[in-house]
């Protein structure tokens, strides 16, 4: 539980807890994302990056751009690889909402923050997704409106 009358800041009390849990985990394993952590406590993003790097300071864990923060000493340790970059899956994802018609043509998709709650990743990560997207044809964006599936004969060709 956070005391938020406390004299102690809300990144530091995250962290303790972080710090706790990470204690029982094998190396290469991996923490919470800052979304979840976010969302787990309450809290800005930048607090919960900020948890994560008094972890990071301390050595118990490491964070790879686009994949996350896993727990070990450095990225030169063992950690569970990916198969498919996390920013592929969900385009991935995406594009066979819209094949399954969830998404039609001309018609919106999620905003970044929605995917960002919905996928429990960095905003970075849903705009690597995004822009494959885009390349591949399945979306288009118009500024100040947003993301739209894209015509069916843009779709990439299976």
């Amino acid at each position: 539980m956070l005391d938020y009358e406390g004299d102690t800041h809300i990144y530091l009390q995250i962290a303790d807890i972080l710090r706790d849990r990470v204690a029982g985990l094998s190396a290469g394993h991996p923490i919470p994302s800052e979304a979840e952590i976010q969302e787990e406590f309450g809290v800005a993003r930048t607090t919960a990056r900020r948890a994560v790097h008094v972890l990071r300071e301390e050595g118990l864990v490491y964070t790879v751009q686009g994949e996350g923060a896993f727990v070990g000493p450095s990225a030169g340790g063992p950690r569970q690889r990916r198969k498919v970059p996390l920013y592929q899956q969900i385009a991935t994802d995406l594009a066979e909402q819209i094949k399954a018609g969830k998404y039609p043509p001309r018609r919106p998709i999620p905003g970044e923050t929605a995917l960002v709650k919905q996928y429990g990743v960095a905003r970075e990560t849903v705009r690597r997704a995004m822009a494959l997207l885009r390349e591949q044809g399945w979306i288009y964006t118009v500024a100040q409106r947003g993301s739209y599936v894209s015509l069916k004969e843009s779709w990439p060709q299976a």
